[in-house]
């Protein structure tokens, strides 16, 4: 059987069409997994934070290193992820069932302290990043980046039985007729069936709107923006959530360029929530752990699994 490459790896990431499915991104990740494990790609441990690691490929693709990756939530073996893809799509089947009460077995509870949800959304879509970061484009392979960790997340909500599209929406600017603000939205969800078309002017009471970035860094801002203005020119309150892989990118830290540094800017954060409004819910796939001691963060950012398991069935009970 002929050995898939890097450059097949690259292929799939461009590939407009692929990506369509879980299973997509669970033999991407399985292969991705089992390159690392044959062409054993030069590993570098983080001098500052043990936990996050690195790849640097060979000539072949000009040295190139992977973003930071947390080795606490990496999946790290074909077989690994084999067995826990299996658990997690039982998992999400008995959340499309039962809801949040899917989560009170002991059993369950068990499974779900070893967090993972979280781990394999992170294994998903750092395989993906870990084949961007070959590209020579870089601002292009971050957009793609992006856009297939915007579809992982709309696909695992559309798998426990929720509606959930992108969609683009024009707003009426008050005392301006004629004059329409046009909005892009990541995701809206909702459990009632109340989506109606792609792009509407509409977005019923019982939907919640969903901003999925890979990192907060530069975009929070607007996150905070869009919620105000939507509360404001509709005339009621909006639910808006933020959806984050990450903060962290590499940087220097005395003679090591493999140090951990946090693109999480608090007090940007908290002076929006502040001056603007609060969000519905900020979650992490892998939070920052300032984000989980520090009582001004810890009351507003959560982690992804919370979402999944808890949060989206209140936010959309209505």
């Amino acid at each position: 059987m002929t050995q898939i490459t890097l450059g097949d790896l690259q292929e799939s990431v461009r590939d407009r069409s692929a990506f369509t499915s879980l299973a997509d991104y669970f033999l991407f990740s399985k292969a991705f997994l089992g390159l690392i494990e044959r062409d054993h790609p030069t590993r570098i441990v983080s001098p500052t934070q043990p936990n996050y690691v690195f790849f640097q490929y060979g000539s072949d693709f000009g040295h190139k290193i992977t973003r930071p990756l947390n080795a606490d939530l990496l999946i790290g073996s074909e077989t690994d992820l084999m067995t826990e893809y299996e658990r997690f799509m039982t998992f999400l089947s008995d959340l499309r069932r039962h809801q949040e009460m899917a989560c009170e077995p002991i059993a369950r509870q068990k499974y779900l302290a070893s967090r993972p949800v979280n781990r394999m959304i992170y294994t998903f879509q750092q395989a993906i990043g870990c084949i961007c970061v070959t590209f020579d484009d870089t601002n292009q392979s971050r957009k793609r980046a992006g856009q297939l960790f915007e579809s992982l997340v709309k696909l695992v909500i559309q798998e426990v039985g929720v509606e959930c599209e992108p969609r683009t929406i024009n707003l009426p600017i008050p005392d301006y007729t004629g004059y329409e603000m046009s909005y892009e939205l990541d995701l809206v969800f909702s459990r009632h069936h109340a989506i109606l078309a792609s792009e509407t002017r509409v977005i019923h009471p019982s939907e919640v709107i969903g901003s999925v970035k890979t990192t907060s860094k530069d975009r929070i801002d607007k996150i905070f923006l869009d919620k105000y203005l939507l509360t404001k020119f509709l005339g009621r309150n909006v639910p808006v959530i933020a959806i984050f892989l990450h903060d962290v990118q590499r940087a220097r830290r005395g003679n090591s360029i493999f140090g951990i540094n946090s693109t999480f800017k608090t007090n940007h954060f908290l002076g929006y929530s502040v001056a603007l409004n609060r969000l519905d819910g900020v979650y992490y796939v892998d939070p920052r752990p300032e984000m989980l001691v520090n009582p001004r963060l810890n009351e507003q950012i959560f982690e992804f699994q919370q979402f999944l398991t808890r949060d989206l069935w209140s936010l959309t009970r209505g």
